[in-house]
């Protein structure tokens, strides 16, 4: 890792007049140059085969800043430092003008040859244009050079294998940095210090006194303009392969020997590796599947997922999934791991909720109705923060007890999608920290999980829409865990 704090680079991002630059990667760029962890020494380069101006691209900046920032004194200045090309992709001399850029503001911003790539376009571009940075000896250069790249990586593991193949021809896994912006979070990174800084935690964090974890992340907004790319992809690679088996690894991992990369990347590995596979004839019986119908959210009247757009009326994708994961390894055995997400859902939330098991004779809960099992709960959003649920003496009522809680609150209103944590993972990338980006080992044992449940669903014909607008899920996401005797706990 590089110890340097404010690292200088050129940073040149494929797709500069898309959505993604505009709300996530300027902002945060912007944050990181008002602290100060960038110095003066940089220089941003937007490529996209629109014929902007390097003055169209210094507005467009300008703008976006302004959207989630006041305006700030130092604004122009820090606008100074974006230059544009029009960029063709697949064009030779494209990435002969790009060469010829970086290394006029090389020469101006004293970069000392460090390279930051970041891929925020169409992922079937990803091989050609990694492909082409070697070829044109792009990121053969004095300092240091990296490839960050967005999801979805790949649609299933063969496609995701091809282009896994496509970047190594050009760029080493250490020059890799694949970006999941939930490990950008400050709750998220903050799984690790509660489980392994925390006697009181890790002591219990297994089979033994665990009885399940729950996972949860939901939205009340519906497919909104993404109707395209969310009917290719669904809820489950929209989201499952990447960010809720990311949070399962998490919660499930060994210690690390060290607080480094390879460590803590090697034993979220042996997670991931540690899941039991499904059989295609069980799936039914670990995961179910669902779309959203017409409902009332907050009192307004929603449409259902096959009336948000035309192309959507026959529509068989999956808008949520719930799962059960069991972890077969010494620490996790019998013990099952649920995930839910979903669009349209009654609030938007994400949070993960261990439940610990009674104590064997519970003499203050007699009645099995009325047990209040200890709960440690990690809010993520919205109000990030941890809650521990605890029994105490009800006040005035005998040998009564009732749930009290003791929470830590972090004052986090940021939404998970939110330019604080691409701001966190471009810093971390600038100063070589791949800890919070995924390796191809995560990406190839999470697909490999995941296609089996995907092709025995397609095999399959879907009852949609199974759930209403406004709810949180269908009934059969419920069913899942009453056959474990456990139920959704629902907190906000």
């Amino acid at each position: 890792m590089n110890n340097q704090q404010n690292p200088k680079a050129i940073i040149v991002i494929f797709g500069a007049t898309g959505d993604l630059a505009k709300r996530k990667l300027f902002p945060s760029i912007y944050r990181l140059y008002q602290s100060g962890k960038i110095s003066e020494d940089f220089a941003v380069i937007g490529l996209a085969r629109r014929s902007w101006s390097n003055e169209i691209l210094r507005d467009k900046v300008g703008e976006s800043i302004e959207d989630a920032f006041s305006s700030r004194e130092d604004l122009e200045h820090f606008k100074s430092h974006f230059y544009y090309q029009s960029f063709d992709v697949t064009d030779s001399g494209s990435y002969q003008g790009l060469n010829d850029l970086i290394l006029e503001l090389e020469g101006m911003y004293h970069t000392e040859g460090n390279r930051i790539f970041y891929l925020a376009m169409a992922p079937e571009f990803f091989g050609t244009i990694a492909i082409n940075l070697k070829t044109y000896c792009l990121k053969d250069n004095a300092g240091w050079a990296r490839l960050v790249i967005e999801k979805p990586f790949g649609h299933d593991l063969p496609s995701a294998q091809l282009l896994n193949n496509q970047i190594r021809e050009a760029f080493d896994e250490d020059q890799i940095y694949r970006i999941d912006h939930y490990l950008g979070k400050e709750m998220v990174q903050n799984i690790e210090v509660i489980r392994f800084a925390n006697g009181i935690f890790e002591h219990l964090w297994n089979n033994r006194f665990i009885s399940n974890i729950q996972v949860t992340s939901s939205e009340s907004l519906g497919v909104e303009d993404r109707a395209r790319y969310y009917d290719h992809s669904g809820a489950t690679r929209d989201m499952v392969q990447n960010h809720m088996l990311q949070m399962v690894a998490l919660l499930a991992m060994e210690p690390p020997i060290k607080l480094t990369t390879d460590e803590i990347r090697s034993e979220k590995i042996k997670a991931l590796r540690a899941i039991r596979p499904i059989k295609s004839d069980e799936v039914d019986e670990s995961f179910v599947r669902g779309q959203y119908d017409d409902g009332v959210l907050n009192g307004e009247q929603l449409h259902g997922y096959r009336e948000e757009a035309e192309e959507l009326a026959n529509s068989n994708t999956e808008t949520y999934v719930a799962g059960k994961i069991m972890i077969d390894n010494f620490r996790w055995a019998g013990i099952p791991f649920y995930i839910r997400t979903g669009k349209r859902m009654a609030e938007k939330s994400i949070n993960i909720v261990v439940e610990f098991k009674d104590i064997p004779m519970n003499l203050y809960h007699q009645d099995e109705s009325d047990r209040n099992p200890n709960l440690l709960v990690i809010n993520i959003q919205p109000n990030e923060g941890i809650t521990l649920y605890l029994n105490a003496k009800k006040t005035g009522h005998g040998s009564v007890a009732q749930p009290i809680q003791l929470s830590y609150n972090n004052n986090g209103a940021h939404s998970i999608n939110t330019p604080e944590a691409y701001e966190k993972l471009l810093y971390d990338c600038m100063l070589g920290d791949a800890t919070n980006f995924t390796h191809w080992d995560e990406v190839a044992y999470s697909w490999s999980y995941i296609d089996s449940i995907l092709q025995a669903w397609e095999k399959k014909e879907p009852d949609f829409p199974n759930y209403a607008s406004g709810s949180m899920g269908p009934k059969e996401a419920d069913e899942l865990l009453e056959k474990n005797g456990h139920h959704w706990w629902s907190i906000t």
